[in-house]
């Protein structure tokens, strides 16, 4: 199957023939870097990484996997480049993609980053690849799924998955993980439960297309605004808290951002009971895992109790499976 040139903007981009042979690529080079072999299929080549954002999983993952393919990986953000100035999407894609041989940006802002991605996608002669934005995820959606992979077996059919919204008092968390999760996960035939206080919930636009994904894949998708009740028989728990942009429309919160911001912040302190507690692991099935995509905000959405459980908790797993699927992807489409 031949990918190279393939931006990786979302999952939905690609077809669950190509997802498998990346899955396939990925395990195969997790396989060969636990036995040191070398695995040389960038060599020489460069990738281009702009940060709008902090990063810690994605920033490396990148970087290292490129290293690891015999590569280099820039490491940019907006201050050290043009951007800083006003210079455009197109040009600074333009530019770079005769440069190098792959770009990847991070920019979440709201209503924001997925245009200013696609429009580097368009007129890049190389694949661009999203570190993230304001609506997708996808290395954080396929490192999930590989985990998933790893534990309960490549036949995910029937597995439920609850996806929880859990408080957390750090900043108002983009949208783009649980979105890509409930995108990707159901096309595996993956029973999703979501659970979120009527506040903050999804986008609607993304809810629907998810919905026909289940439809298509033959997994299933469930909202609820009670956490204990999606908890109930779960075998994989994600607690995860995100902001309540999904209660408004894009325009509607650029023209009112300070005003909504404020509102959310209000809305949040409402509901400081959403945690994944020991209590609601008991909830779950007896032998469920424990997923995040990690920074974790401890003792807020999750206890220390429960994350730090290795009988439960497989965070660290699917934080290093970021590494291997990064690798696939790259080495696909460079």
């Amino acid at each position: 199957m031949d990918l190279k040139g393939k931006h990786f903007l979302t999952t939905e981009d690609w077809t669950k023939e190509e997802l498998d042979f990346m899955f396939e690529r990925a395990f195969e080079l997790k396989e060969k870097f636990y036995k040191g072999e070398d695995t040389l299929y960038l060599l020489w080549k460069t990738l281009f990484m702009i940060f709008f954002e902090q990063s810690t999983r994605t920033r490396n993952s990148m970087e290292a996997g490129m290293t690891q393919l015999g590569g280099h990986a820039h490491d940019l953000t907006a201050d050290k480049m043009q951007l800083s100035h006003g210079e455009s999407a197109k040009d600074t894609a333009i530019i770079l993609s005769r440069m190098g041989h792959g770009i990847a940006s991070r920019n979440c802002f709201y209503g924001i980053g997925k245009d200013y991605l696609a429009e580097m996608a368009r007129w890049s002669s190389k694949p661009v690849m999203s570190l993230q934005d304001d609506v997708y995820h996808p290395f954080q959606g396929i490192a999930d799924l590989m985990t998933i992979f790893e534990k309960f077996g490549k036949n995910t059919k029937g597995l439920k998955v609850t996806i929880s919204w859990a408080y957390a008092d750090t900043h108002a968390k983009p949208l783009s993980v649980p979105q890509t999760q409930i995108l990707l996960f159901p096309r595996y035939g993956i029973d999703v439960t979501v659970a979120h206080p009527k506040e903050f919930p999804l986008s609607s636009y993304i809810v629907e297309k998810a919905k026909k994904n289940a439809e298509e894949g033959g997994g299933s998708l469930t909202f609820t605004n009670n956490m204990d009740e999606a908890f109930e028989g779960a075998q994989i728990v994600i607690p995860k808290n995100w902001g309540g942009f999904g209660y408004y429309g894009v325009q509607e919160y650029l023209d009112n951002e300070e005003e909504i911001s404020k509102q959310m912040k209000a809305d949040l302190e409402k509901h400081k009971d959403w945690i994944c507690d020991r209590r609601r692991i008991n909830l779950a099935d007896k032998d469920v895992k424990l997923m995040h995509a990690l920074p974790a905000d401890r003792n807020h959405e999750v206890t220390d109790e429960v994350i730090d459980d290795e009988n439960i908790s497989i965070v660290y797993d699917e934080a290093e499976n970021r590494l291997h699927t990064a690798k696939a992807i790259m080495s696909l489409t460079m």
